[in-house]
């Protein structure tokens, strides 16, 4: 830090004195707050799975817990889902809530889809929330989840929802019979008995998971192999290995558990894991791609970085999208690889770039690779793209640095005066990394379209390249003449 950009932050962190400041404020002024993104610090979240049949109110019961509307509520199972996971708090406590709903069963071989999908959920949570319709009362697809959910050892909280008054009590008692404990009653629609299920549910919560632990830091880097079902990447990772260490198959989804894979490429050793999803069986239904996305997002979880592979021979598809943002949404550096690169013909390439700028413009940051995983083609050039990712991704910009450059942006280009006030950024300070994040101290809202320009001027003076960046603003007023 230079000697004038000392002096600046000094000014400002003296002019923040004027203003209403938290002693959560202070400390990310002072640079005395822990830093954000140091998930070793606190360890990941503990995960809750809902399951359950299909219309016995799973999603219902996610949107009463989180107290919004976020999971689809509709009376077709199998309804597809952008999300699969969502953050939840109870009494101070910080959970991950997974919603299993999605689940579209027929008349064939009912028993065993139900079982296989059910079994991919209590693999990925700690505690299980098992849902039954007490107005229908306990079926033989239930009693065929409560010997699996018997099998894995995972607690087990029985929620016996559709209770809406004292009238329907009886129905929940008479759910004992499943041997998982006591039902407790809920009416997912109206929140009746909602508050003492999650009671229930936090006594047997650990404070940290134990199923989405990341590894421990130090050690090779983590990288993320994901991608829609059947764009290449087990073979992507067959190819980095040198054998046929995953079964690759032209059957979308072949792969089912995430395998890692210790690699040597470009001179140092890489932990790969590959996450194609789960198996599909003959007839299987969309709930298999729900899995594959959970198993996606428990990767991303233990990933540093993630490579997005997109099968270049077909238009870039909403599912493409989604699992970009999916990244995004984790705060994962980014690489995106397009697959079958040398099969294409210059037509093909013409329509691929357009799609590209259409279809993965919030990306343009992102590192971008064309490959071939079947003959090796260019998978050399991998290994400077996540390296580049990476070191974005733990980039941290000296606090008088930051706030000279707001300075000069701010000079040149000040918010547009809305009703008469200009809002002022009073301080700025990097409050993390991994990904990166600022905080930005204001005198007044700053609005969503100057939001992203600083956003779009931070990356074009620091680069950033591979790497989601956030940026909250905290609106401060001056303190009150006593």
């Amino acid at each position: 830090m230079t000697t004038d950009e000392s002096d600046l932050t000094t000014a400002l962190r003296a002019g923040l004195a004027d203003f209403e400041l938290t002693d959560e404020d202070q400390a990310l002024v002072d640079g005395d707050a822990p830093l954000l993104g140091d998930a070793a610090a606190e360890g990941p979240l503990p995960v809750v799975a809902i399951v359950g049949r299909p219309n016995v109110g799973k999603s219902s019961l996610v949107n009463r817990i989180l107290r919004r509307r976020e999971a689809v509520v509709e009376d077709v199972p199998g309804v597809t889902r952008d999300r699969v996971a969502y953050e939840a708090e109870w009494s101070g406590r910080r959970f991950t809530i997974v919603d299993t709903g999605g689940w579209s069963v027929d008349a064939t071989g009912i028993h065993l889809r139900v079982a296989e999908q059910a079994e991919v959920a209590v693999d990925l949570a700690d505690v299980v929330v098992f849902v039954v319709d007490a107005k229908v009362g306990s079926t033989d697809d239930d009693e065929a989840v409560v010997k699996l959910l018997r099998r894995a050892g995972k607690p087990v909280v029985l929620a016996a929802n559709k209770v809406d008054d004292e009238r329907t009590e009886a129905d929940a008692l008479a759910l004992w019979n499943l041997g998982l404990g006591e039902p407790h009653a809920v009416s997912a629609l109206h929140g009746r008995g909602s508050g003492d299920l999650l009671d229930a549910i936090l006594d047997v919560l650990p404070e940290v998971s134990a199923v989405a632990a990341p590894v421990e830091s130090g050690g090779p880097r983590r990288v993320a192999l994901i991608g829609r079902p059947n764009v290449g990447k087990s073979s992507l990772l067959n190819k980095l290995i040198g054998t046929d260490r995953v079964v690759v198959d032209d059957v979308a989804g072949t792969t089912r558990d995430p395998v890692d894979e210790l690699i040597e490429l470009g001179g140092r050793v890489w932990r790969f894991v590959d996450t194609a999803g789960i198996r599909r069986r003959v007839h299987q239904t969309r709930g298999a791609d729900f899995y594959a996305s959970l198993r996606t997002q428990t990767a991303l979880e233990k990933a540093e970085v993630a490579v997005v592979l997109i099968d270049a021979q077909e238009s870039i598809s909403e599912q493409d999208i989604r699992v970009v943002q999916q990244v995004i949404d984790a705060g994962r550096a980014l690489v995106i690889a397009y697959n079958k690169w040398d099969t294409l013909d210059e037509e093909r390439r013409y329509y691929l770039e357009r799609e590209i700028e259409r279809e993965l413009v919030q990306v343009p940051w992102a590192p971008r690779v064309n490959i071939s995983a079947k003959t090796g083609r260019h998978t050399d050039k991998l290994v400077p793209a996540l390296e580049r990712s990476l070191e974005s991704w733990d980039y941290r910009i000296p606090t008088g640095r930051l706030n000279a450059f707001f300075g000069e942006v701010v000079a040149a280009h000040p918010h547009p005066v809305r009703g008469g006030k200009q809002p002022r950024i009073l301080f700025a300070t990097q409050a993390g990394t991994r990904p990166p994040r600022f905080v930005i101290f204001a005198s007044g809202f700053l609005e969503a379209g100057y939001r992203r320009f600083l956003e779009r001027r931070l990356r074009e003076e620091f680069g950033f390249e591979g790497t989601p960046i956030e940026v909250s603003v905290r609106v401060r007023e001056k303190r009150r003449a006593r």
